[in-house]
C-alpha cells in the first residue's frame, strides 16, 4: 500500500458528516459591504520549496477546496502570505476533482502567484481571514507581525476568523488588545498530537513547539476527534478544522457565519468517500453496502482502508482499535492489499485478546 494514498499531508480535506449545529449572529464587520461581493482573505504559508522536499509550503488540497467553495458562493477572494509573492505548495496529486478544477481557474493560479504581503493589509478590508495548513503554517506564520496584527484587528472589529490542520499556528503567538492571548479561554481544534506523532516524522522535530502543545498552554479548550477524522470547531466567530478532511465542512462554516447558507453541491470524490464511512461507524452498514453495490467506483476505497490501518496503528484504546477495524472490513471487499489483510487479523486478534482476559 504505497503511503501516498494517505500522505503526510493527507490527500484531501474531506466533509464532516457529522452535523454542525449552532447560532452565529452576523458581526458588523461580515454585514458590511465591500463594494457588492464579500471580501474574504485566504492566507497561506510561503515557506515551501521544491514541492515540500527542502522546506514545507501549504496544503493545497486545503487551499483548492476553499479556495472553489468561496468562489461558488459568491465571495470575492485574495491570497496573502508573509512576504507576498509566489508560493509553493508541499506534493499534491493534480488529478484530484478539485486540484483540477483549481489549475483550470485562472484567477485563483494568479492569486498564488502574487500573494498579497500581510504587512500592508488592513483588516477592516475583509469579512473573514481563513488561514490554511501544510507544515509550513508552523515556520512562517507564527512569527509574522503583520499577520498577528491583521488578526487581532479583525477579532476586535468582530470578524471572522479560520483556520484548518497547522493553520491554527497563526493564531499561537496573537494577542489582543489587554495583553490576553486571542486563543485564551475559546474552544479550538487543529492538527493534534496524535496525528503530527503519525504524520509528522521529517518535520515536527523543527517545529518551535507542537500545535496543540502550544495552543493548550495559551489557554486554548481543545477539543479533538480521532486520528484523522473530521472535526470542526466554532466559537463564536472563531471557527477551526482539526486535518486536512475538515476543511470543506470549515469553509461552509465560514459562510454561515457570514450570514448565508452554503450553495448545495455535488461533492468532492474524497468527500464522498468519507461521509460514506462516517455513515458506516454510525450503523448505516446496509445503506452504505448498497452504495458501493451500485457504484462502488464512485468513492476512494484505498482511502477508508489506509484511515482504519493508520487508526489502528496509532490506537489508545479499544474504542479506537474497533473503529478502526470496521473501517478496514467496509474497504476490504473492494480494496485488496496485504497490509490491509494483515492490519485486520492484527485487529481481530487484538480485540479477541482484550475479551478473553476480561473477568
Amino acid at each position: 500500500m504505497k503511503r501516498s494514498s494517505l500522505r503526510p499531508r493527507l490527500l484531501t480535506a474531506l466533509l464532516a458528516a457529522a452535523s454542525l449545529s449552532f447560532s452565529i449572529s452576523p458581526s458588523s464587520a461580515a454585514t458590511a459591504s465591500t463594494g457588492g461581493q464579500a471580501k474574504v482573505l485566504i492566507v497561506v504559508s510561503g515557506e515551501g520549496r521544491d514541492q515540500g522536499k527542502t522546506r514545507p509550503g501549504f496544503e493545497m488540497d486545503e487551499f483548492a477546496q476553499a479556495w472553489l467553495l468561496l468562489r461558488a458562493n459568491g465571495l470575492s477572494v485574495e491570497v496573502a502570505s508573509p512576504k507576498g509573492g509566489a508560493v509553493e505548495a508541499d506534493r499534491y496529486d493534480p488529478a484530484d476533482d478539485y486540484n483540477a478544477r483549481l489549475a483550470a481557474d485562472p484567477e485563483a493560479q494568479t492569486a498564488l502567484r502574487q500573494t498579497r504581503a500581510t504587512a500592508e493589509l488592513k483588516a477592516s478590508d475583509y469579512r473573514a481571514v481563513m488561514v490554511m495548513g501544510g507544515k509550513g503554517a508552523m515556520f512562517d506564520l507564527p512569527k509574522d507581525p503583520g499577520l498577528h496584527t491583521l488578526l487581532r484587528e479583525m477579532d476586535a472589529q468582530g470578524g471572522v476568523i479560520a483556520a484548518v490542520c497547522h493553520g491554527p499556528a497563526a493564531l499561537a503567538e496573537v494577542r489582543r488588545a489587554d495583553g490576553q492571548p486571542l486563543v485564551a479561554g475559546r474552544r479550538l481544534t487543529g492538527f493534534s498530537n496524535e496525528e503530527e506523532a503519525a504524520f509528522g516524522k521529517k518535520w515536527a522535530a523543527q517545529f518551535p513547539w507542537l500545535l496543540e502543545d502550544k495552543l493548550k498552554a495559551q489557554g486554548a479548550r481543545w477539543d479533538e476527534a480521532s486520528l484523522m477524522m473530521p472535526k470542526v470547531v466554532v466559537d463564536g466567530r472563531l471557527i477551526t478544522g482539526q486535518n486536512p478532511f475538515s476543511t470543506t465542512a470549515m469553509t461552509e462554516a465560514v459562510l454561515r457565519a457570514l450570514g448565508q447558507e452554503p450553495k448545495t453541491r455535488q461533492p468532492f470524490r474524497d468527500e464522498a468517500t468519507m461521509s460514506l464511512a462516517q455513515r458506516w461507524l454510525e450503523g448505516e452498514q446496509a445503506a452504505v453496502q448498497a452504495q458501493l453495490a451500485a457504484d462502488a467506483k464512485a468513492y476512494k476505497m484505498e482511502l477508508i482502508a489506509m484511515l482504519g490501518v493508520y487508526q489502528f496503528k496509532n490506537a489508545g484504546d479499544d474504542a479506537t482499535r474497533r473503529q478502526a477495524l470496521a473501517l478496514m472490513r467496509l474497504a476490504e471487499p473492494h480494496f485488496k492489499h496485504e497490509r490491509l489483510g494483515l492490519s485486520i487479523q492484527e485487529a481481530k486478534k487484538s480485540l479477541a485478546t482484550v475479551i478473553h482476559h476480561q473477568p
